[in-house]
């Protein structure tokens, strides 16, 4: 009995270790003017992103694991999708022991819009990573097992990142001069944006999950798994039959296979090696 209360107590305490921190003290490059300017945010989504930051969430001390996961939500680039596809994969992963960090990034096609995701996005993305790794220690994180997770258009922004170098020759902090390559992506029902012709033999391994019966979301998951097959590199993927899209962590659908699909994500966690510390 004690030992389950205090399980209880332990993950009822995992979303409370959080804090945002601006991802450039000064403002986004060359649009420091607009750093101060408020978000909207309603329900579940959040828009107007001029200073984009990292939310950090740690798991409690008796769980963690040392790995950790940059979490990119969807939202088309339109918004994003901030709570059921930042904030709840987060608790689900501090559960695990993995700390999570939610990336608010620049929204190339909100209305209006002054950004790219070729350029700014990607920025965003590259600083993030550079963050979490720079802050490895004080967060008791392991720098080597740090991966990317992203949901629809998030799992774009993680591509703009998984498949190139991660290194910043020419690096204007010392926060810029960590290597942001991830070590391992979960990508879910992403978006097609970013997929490479071919897979580098350096790429991280990859965790792909979406449906078949996905209108915009299923194709680039079964473009990377004959990629990955070719290049040889770790791949697991699971292209469930129904679920179409925007089933965030499973509980909007009635379908068994995809509310129990984060489960999935834990078991290729663990049976991958990336739960255990000094792997």
């Amino acid at each position: 009995m004690k030992r389950t209360l205090r399980l209880l107590f332990l993950i009822s305490s995992v979303a409370s270790a959080q804090q945002e921190i601006p991802l450039w003290i000064n403002g986004a490059p060359g649009f420091e003017s607009r750093k101060n300017e408020p978000q909207l945010a309603k329900d579940w989504w959040v828009k107007n992103i001029h200073n984009p930051s990292i939310t950090v969430y740690l798991p409690p001390k008796e769980i963690a694991t040392g790995a950790a996961v940059l979490i990119c939500p969807g939202g088309g680039h339109r918004e994003l999708v901030f709570n059921p596809e930042g904030v709840d994969p987060a608790i689900y992963l501090n559960k695990l022991g993995v700390a999570a960090i939610v990336l608010k990034y620049r929204l190339a096609r909100e209305e209006k819009s002054p950004y790219t995701i070729e350029e700014h996005v990607k920025a965003d993305a590259f600083r993030a990573m550079r963050q979490v790794r720079a802050n490895a220690k004080a967060w008791n994180i392991d720098p080597n097992r740090v991966g990317m997770m992203g949901f629809s258009a998030g799992g774009e922004v993680v591509t703009l990142v998984a498949y190139q170098s991660g290194v910043n020759k020419n690096a204007k902090d010392s926060i810029d001069s960590y290597n942001a390559k991830p070590n391992f992506q979960i990508l879910i029902y992403p978006g097609p944006l970013g997929i490479p012709e071919t897979v580098p033999k350096d790429s991280p391994p990859a965790f792909l999950l979406g449906s078949n019966d996905d209108p915009c979301c299923s194709e680039p998951i079964v473009k990377l798994v004959q990629k990955y097959r070719e290049a040889k590199i770790p791949m697991e993927a699971h292209l469930f039959a129904q679920g179409a899209h925007g089933y965030n962590m499973g509980y909007r659908s009635s379908l068994q296979s995809i509310k129990s699909w984060p489960q999935r994500m834990a078991d290729w966690l663990a049976d991958s090696g990336w739960l255990k510390p000094g792997n």
